[in-house]
Formats: structure tokens, sequence, C-alpha cells
């Protein structure tokens, strides 16, 4: 059964259908689009804020080469604010990434500084993820993106984080196909029993220890700008190409070969999952494709088959891993998140702190939307 009005179906497993034929999943996309998406009057109090700011760099913007956040990019420097860009070097960009990193942040005379994650350990923490048998095996990338945005920010007294996530084009992802991305206790537990003992102290853990202090001593803000503005990719491709010589890639999240693998065939050779279904779900709720366009593109292949292999040889090389070795991961028992430790309870109970009076001017949770 398919959703009357988005693309996802039953292959979302704990996706419902209401009398109207609508899902869940778009329904309370649009409920919330209202509140998310911020308006004009918003952006200028925002605006404010930072012109208030005296200091060489008043924002991080955290730069993979991708659409979303190459037009972040743009637009922080059109606004007027004074962005450092910050590029997570995880060891699998591609080199149109790399390009398209350098040519925007040259063309937008911005500074850039790439912070560089200890290979050996990440490395072992994505094998880990793999035999593992969970579903965001995209988790430790996730994770150390943001974590080590905050360590800039922190190490150079900056108080605003800005990066790419939006509501647009990200705002519908099923429950059942990730896990919240700050769940470091989740992380090391799943690396804790797979793993291969090999400590992680170099990679910058965003423990629930460090959150605290980002977040409420050094009152460091996330903020998603995108939301705040009319973002349609297609036109935000077109400025980019023309000014700032911009590539596009072939497929979203393609700017990482890791990403890219994982997500045109871990997950739907694993886990019978084609992650194009959300990412297009979320631009027919915004008018900025057809149901009817979408199922096209759901008809072609999702990645070309040449490219597949010479990433998939390419990643084995990479991570030391024989074919057999990676045959014995991708057929081990599917794994829940859940199975694991998790920090959700005491977010939880962190969160209804943050509500109460006596603590709510003290207390704050890191992402403005």
């Amino acid at each position: 059964m398919e959703c009357k009005r988005c693309v996802l179906d039953t292959t979302v497993s704990d996706i419902q259908f209401y009398e109207d034929g609508f899902c869940n999943y778009c329904t309370d996309y649009l409920t919330k689009r209202s509140i998310i998406l911020k308006e004009s009057n918003e952006l200028k109090i925002l605006l404010r804020t930072f012109k208030l700011i005296n200091q060489k760099y008043n924002c991080i913007v955290g730069v993979s080469g991708g659409l979303d956040s190459s037009f972040l990019l743009y637009k922080t420097v059109e606004l007027g604010l004074k962005p450092l860009a910050v590029h997570i070097d995880t060891g699998w960009n591609t080199e149109i990434s790399f390009n398209n990193i350098l040519a925007i942040t040259t063309k937008l005379n911005v500074d850039l500084k790439i912070f560089t994650l200890d290979w050996d350990q990440f490395k072992e923490l994505q094998i880990a993820y793999l035999k593992s048998g969970v579903i965001d095996i995209e988790f430790p990338t996730d994770h150390y993106y943001l974590s080590a945005l905050y360590k800039v920010a922190s190490d150079l007294n900056i108080k605003h984080i800005i990066t790419g996530n939006n509501y647009v084009s990200e705002g519908i992802m099923p429950n059942c196909w990730i896990h919240n991305k700050g769940d470091a206790m989740n992380m090391l537990d799943i690396y804790k029993v797979f793993g291969s003992n090999t400590s992680l102290h170099k990679l910058p853990t965003l423990t629930l220890i460090k959150k605290f202090y980002y977040y409420n001593i050094k009152k460091i803000e996330n903020i998603f700008l995108l939301n705040y503005l009319s973002y349609h990719r297609d036109e935000a491709k077109k400025i980019l190409t023309k000014e700032c010589n911009w590539k596009e890639y072939p497929i979203k999240h393609g700017e990482s070969i890791f990403t890219r693998f994982y997500q045109r065939y871990i997950l739907p050779k694993r886990f019978n999952i084609d992650i194009r279904k959300a990412h297009l779900s979320s631009l027919i709720c915004n008018n900025q494709i057809t149901k009817k366009e979408a199922l096209k593109i759901l008809e072609t292949d999702i990645i070309d088959e040449t490219l597949l292999k010479n990433d998939k040889d390419f990643i084995l090389k990479k991570l030391e891993l024989s074919q057999e070795d990676f045959d014995k991961m991708m057929a081990s028992p599917i794994n829940s998140h859940f199975n694991f430790k998790s920090e959700i309870k005491i977010k939880k109970i962190y969160n209804t702190l943050t509500k109460a009076f006596l603590f709510r001017h003290f207390l704050k949770i890191s992402n403005r939307h």
C-alpha cells in the first residue's frame, strides 16, 4: 500500500494510513511545517542578533560540498554574516565535493577550516556499525559532523553554528530508518559490543557532559538557517552553478563515497529501504516536485552499476575488509538500536527540566528551528 499524497509505502514498517489515504508521515509533516518554517520577521530578529557580535567570525557554517550546505554558505554571506566555513573530513570525500568546497569558499572569500577525524579510530567505529546489524550505519558520520562543529565553535569562542539541516528537503524521514544522532551512549555501547577495543579518545564524541557544557556553559547554538529562507533546490542549484562554479552530484548526498554506498546499496540490499522515497516525499509536500515525477524517478536504478562497483571496491580496500568479511556483515542478523544503551530516557528528563520554571532560564537544548 502506498500513501495517496507522498511516495512512502508499507516498506516503512511503522507507517500508518488514515481514512483519507494519507500516511502519518506526510500528514505530520504538513501539520508541523507552519511551526518549523520561519517568517521573514523572525529572520530579521535573528540577523540583528548576529550584527551585535563584534568578532572576526560571528558564526560557523558546516560545509560538505553538497547542495544544502553550499547554498547555506552562499546565503550567510549574502545576508551579511561573517562565517567561518568548517569542513569535517571523515576520509570519504569525493573529488567533486572537495572541489565544490574550494570553489565556493574562494568565490565568496570565506575562510575555510578543515577538521580531520582520526582515521584509524573512525574506521574501527564504522566497521563496528557494519557488524552490528543496526540500521543507522551513518550514525558515526552524522554524530561527529556535529560534534566537531561544536568543538571548533568552543575552541574559537563562537556562539552560533549554522548547518544545512532543513525541513523542505529533509523533513520526512521514517523513525524506523534512523536513530537520534546525539545518542552517544548508544554509539559507544554498539562499539563496545562490536568494536575492536581500540580507544576512541581521539574522536570528539559529543557525550552528555560535553553537550551540557556546550549548550549551557558556552551557550553555543545550532541554527537551521534554511528554515528561515525560501529554499527551492532547483533554484539553489542554478545560483550555485552560475555564480560559484558549483558542480551537481548525480544523487543526493553524493558528496561522500561511504554515504552514497550506504544509501544506495546497504539500505536497499540489507534493509529493503529506498531512502529516495523519504527525500522525494518532502519535496512533494513542498510542491517542488509532483508525485508523478517522483514515481518516475523511483523507476530508475538507485545507482549506476559501474559507480556502485567502484564504490564497493574502494570502501572495502579503505576499511581493509575482504569480500568475505563484508558478505558476513551483510548477512548478520538485523539488530535494533534499542538493544543497546541509550540516552533517550535521560534526554526526556532533561527536556522536562528545560520547561520547568526553576530551570528554564538556565537550561537549554541545542537546536534552534
